[in-house]
């Protein structure tokens, strides 16, 4: 772990050094390369010495073939001498338009349960009504704005991990911990370049807790069918799973990068509590 925690050195940008260490990222030999791109070894091994130059199609089909993220196909072909073609449009823009709708219909589909648009960074997009519900509960919306909001996000990785966030009111953190952990530390190794995925690992691992979480070795009963996220504070007590979408064949970075994470009731307790909870918030607002 601790050689993910250093700081980055500069990353060779040679279009052959780039190619390779996807190549290696995804355990392809030369030759695997070469069969499932159709392409000849020898020309392979060529364009990681620098003996040949590829063309702009030559470098899209290598990244579509060793799945490289749009982002970083946008690094290959600038450092194999291209422009890059992918985009990374904000959500807000007007060709987003019905992109927004569809995610819109997703979160409102999912009420009265939460759901959460993320990005690569696991910075707070988006929230439905019954998100907010879910961090209002336990945690006051000046104390998330005050401790949580940074460079004009909000990071649920942060607010999951931190004392003062959810962190106290969570009866299985650890074994939550210990999943989300692996979670980060798996986007460092796919994007090794990434500096914001690093320094939030880092930032966590900082914590003597989630250092000994790490090391230790945290397996579910063999009953468990899957991971839930057990929240208690007071009279209310919460048990959920969740799922997480993504967009299917995006063109745009920003587009490929977003994950909507939506959480379900784990059993009926949590979904009757959720349901008067839902009814006391909508009595206090007619009160008011």
């Amino acid at each position: 772990m601790q050689q993910h925690l250093t700081t980055l050195d500069r990353q060779p940008d040679s279009f052959g050094t780039l190619l390779k260490q996807w190549r290696d990222r995804r355990n392809f030999s030369q030759l695997d390369l070469a069969f499932t791109s159709q392409v000849s070894q020898r020309h392979i091994s060529f364009l990681e010495s620098g003996r040949a130059k590829p063309s702009q199609e030559m470098v899209l089909q290598l990244a579509t073939v060793l799945e490289v993220p749009l982002r970083h196909q946008n690094l290959l072909l600038t450092a194999a001498g291209f422009a890059p073609i992918h985009t990374e449009t904000d959500l807000s823009a007007p060709e987003m338009t019905s992109v927004q709708k569809a995610i819109d219909l997703i979160m409102r589909q999912h009420e009265p349960y939460p759901a959460f648009v993320v990005d690569r960074y696991w910075n707070l997009v988006l929230t439905n009504q019954g998100a907010t519900r879910l961090l209002d509960a336990f945690i006051e919306p000046e104390k998330l704005h005050s401790l949580f909001y940074i460079d004009g996000k909000i990071n649920i990785v942060r607010v999951m991990f931190h004392p003062q966030g959810l962190r106290p009111f969570i009866v299985n953190w650890e074994s939550c911990a210990n999943h989300l952990l692996q979670r980060v530390h798996r986007e460092t190794l796919v994007e090794p370049e990434s500096e914001g995925s690093h320094r939030l690992l880092r930032e966590l691992m900082s914590d003597p807790d989630v250092e000994r979480i790490w090391q230790s070795s945290s397996r579910m009963a063999d009953h468990t069918l899957l991971l839930t996220i057990h929240l208690h504070r007071d009279d209310l007590e919460l048990k959920f799973f969740s799922t997480i979408a993504t967009l299917g064949t995006p063109y745009d970075i920003t587009l490929q990068e977003l994950r909507i994470e939506c959480l379900f009731p784990a059993d009926e307790t949590t979904e009757r509590h959720w349901q008067q909870s839902q009814h006391l918030d909508r009595h206090e607002r007619i009160r008011a």
